[in-house]
């Protein structure tokens, strides 16, 4: 593996779309893209974490001009290889901190990613980067889950995902440091794989206060891309911030 692409090498770039094949769905893509091209309007799209073209080719398809971020070499190289990759611009960084030429209409990071950045400090430096790339009234796009700490009970910090005869998966939680981990273990052909990614994990509220120190300011927060409303039952949010006029 190429320890410039992180977590996210060549062994896990060839098997990521098949093991995420319910997030490459036209119901969980088209949605994505439908706002993502709403608010692009006639203008540019940057996707911070572009990885292997999930939500970047639909858009493209719809007209946007669409240009990535991403670490990973493997995943970049994914995208090249589909229908249309080589139409959609990367520049190979880290999206918290690479700058890109020109100015944007929307910039967006989805899946989760932003807690891909594990330590408070980046994901600062990501909202400052992702207003820096926004032309004047320009919107800011994050999907994430919200923190599963109810389901912890006392002395526990682990949260199951995904449990099969084949497939096991879970979350570990520290409280005290917002620091978390994925673990998942795999059965195929006889033999077990084991691998584990490390994420922080991020409220909402301090999602709003990273936008604020970027000069950005809350437009809407919804429960999920088909725009219900956001509450204290919601397991996930679609954030958007806008850069003002």
């Amino acid at each position: 593996m190429d320890e410039s692409d992180g977590h996210f090498g060549e062994k896990v770039a060839a098997s990521y779309d098949e093991g995420s094949a319910e997030m490459f769905a036209p119901e969980a893509v088209e949605p994505v893209a439908e706002v993502l091209a709403e608010l692009a309007g006639g203008g540019r799209a940057l996707e911070l974490g572009i990885g292997t073209g999930r939500i970047a080719l639909p858009l493209a398809r719809r007209g946007v001009e669409v240009h990535g971020i991403d670490m990973s070499r493997a995943m970049v190289a994914r995208l090249r290889a589909k229908p249309g990759g080589d139409a959609v611009g990367v520049t190979v960084g880290d999206f918290a901190t690479t700058r890109v030429d020109g100015t944007f209409s929307v910039a967006y990071l989805v899946f989760n990613t932003i807690m891909n950045l594990t330590a408070q400090s980046a994901q600062v430096d990501c909202f400052r980067n992702a207003a820096a790339h926004l032309e004047p009234g320009g919107s800011f796009v994050v999907e994430v889950t919200v923190p599963q700490l109810r389901r912890l009970p006392p002395g526990q910090d682990v949260v199951p995902f995904h449990v099969s005869e084949t497939r096991w998966g879970f979350d570990v939680y520290d409280v005290a440091t917002q620091a978390m981990s994925s673990h998942h273990m795999e059965i195929a052909d006889g033999r077990g794989e084991y691998r584990s990614i490390p994420f922080r994990y991020v409220w909402p509220a301090e999602l709003d206060l990273m936008a604020q120190l970027a000069g950005l300011r809350l437009r809407d927060r919804w429960d999920g891309w088909t725009r219900e409303p956001f509450t204290s039952e919601s397991l996930q949010h679609v954030s958007i911030w806008e850069k003002p006029s």
